[in-house]
């Protein structure tokens, strides 16, 4: 992803759940208390950027201490154990865009900083079963608009319906695969005028 990328700054600004571990000096605006300190054990929703400096930093001058990070991170409701149960019953049924607009843009950032290993594998079953049905739409997307005399009525209505659900990925590959394959069949036509 690029600097300039317009998915990876909104997956940066996702609220991640929080703990304090220390006791922070005129921060209390955060927590709705301008003036005040932020007490150690405060619990607040931070954006992914802010929450993983603060995670990854440590308070400890001398490294052979024991240094605690500024505050401990949880899994988002996006992440939430009742998604991954319901991602695990069936992927196809859950509506991933309700839960982030970036759903694995986040889930791979909080990848990097959980050692979640059930939580991996369901992602990745998720990801392998959602594309083949997103595959699978854009296939019959295209075969109904590709029909002869064939009318594109309730095409764009189908089309809305799926793409409802899915996260901004989801969709970006779901237009891809629909263009690659309007564009195949074209090349054909084509090859077959000629």
């Amino acid at each position: 992803m690029s600097y300039y990328d317009i998915d990876s700054i909104l997956t940066d600004a996702e609220k991640i759940p929080c703990e304090f571990n220390v006791t922070v000096l005129n921060l209390g605006h955060l927590n709705n208390n301008p003036g005040q300190d932020l007490k150690s054990g405060t619990k607040l929703s931070l954006p992914l950027w802010l929450a993983e400096l603060l995670a990854l930093a440590n308070t400890a001058s001398n490294p052979n201490d024991d240094a605690k990070p500024f505050v401990n991170l949880s899994l988002p409701d996006a992440l939430s154990n009742e998604c991954v149960q319901a991602l695990k019953a069936d992927p196809r049924a859950v509506q991933l865009r309700q839960r982030s607009i970036n759903f694995y843009g986040l889930a791979t950032r909080l990848l990097d900083l959980f050692e979640e290993r059930e939580l991996n594998g369901v992602l990745r079953k998720t990801f392998v079963m959602r594309a083949a049905e997103i595959a699978l739409h854009a296939r019959k997307m295209g075969d109904s608009a590709g029909k002869e005399g064939g009318s594109n009525i309730g095409i764009g209505a189908a089309q809305d319906e799926f793409t409802r659900g899915l996260d901004e990925w989801e969709r970006q590959l779901f237009t891809k695969a629909h263009s690659g394959l309007k564009g195949g069949k074209e090349w054909m036509e084509n090859v077959k005028r000629h």
